[in-house]
C-alpha cells in the first residue's frame, strides 16, 4: 500500500475514532438521536478505510454497507455480525435524523454506542494486521 493511501487509511480511523468520543458524551447527555447518527458515522469512516485497502470507495451510504457485506462479510474477512451492526446503525441513524417520531432510545443509542465502539476496534484491528494501519 502506497504511503499516501496509508494516509488516507489513518485519517478515516482519525474521524472514527472522534465520532464515537462525540456519540459517549452526546449519550451521556441525553442526546440520542445524534448519539446514534455519531456512532454510525464512527462505523462509516472506519468502513471507508476498509474499502480504501481493498482499493474501493463507496459513493453511497447503500453502496458502504453492501461493499462491506461483499467484499468482507461474505469473504469471511468478518464476521456477519459486524455486518449486522452496519445495517442496523445505518438504518437507526436514518430513523433519528429523517423520522420526526423516532423510536431511538437511551437502550437504543446505548447498543449503537457499543456496536459502533466493536466495529471500529475490529477495523482498526484488520487494518494492522494487513499492515495498512501502524500498531500502537
Amino acid at each position: 500500500m502506497d504511503p499516501s493511501t496509508r494516509t488516507l487509511v489513518a485519517g478515516y480511523l482519525q474521524k472514527a475514532d472522534n465520532k464515537l468520543r462525540v456519540s459517549v458524551r452526546l449519550l451521556a447527555g441525553g442526546d440520542y438521536e445524534d448519539a446514534v447518527s455519531r456512532a454510525y458515522y464512527a462505523a462509516y469512516h472506519a468502513t471507508q478505510a476498509l474499502l480504501l485497502s481493498e482499493g474501493e470507495k463507496a459513493d453511497t451510504h447503500k453502496g458502504l454497507v453492501t461493499l462491506f457485506g461483499l467484499l468482507f462479510v461474505k469473504t469471511g474477512k468478518f464476521p456477519k455480525e459486524l455486518g449486522k451492526y452496519l445495517t442496523t446503525l445505518k438504518d437507526d441513524r436514518e430513523n433519528g435524523d429523517y423520522e420526526v417520531l423516532s423510536y431511538l432510545d437511551r437502550d437504543a443509542a446505548e447498543a449503537a454506542v457499543s456496536e459502533a465502539t466493536q466495529f471500529v476496534d475490529a477495523a482498526r484491528r484488520y487494518l494492522q494486521q494487513i499492515g495498512a494501519f501502524p500498531s500502537p
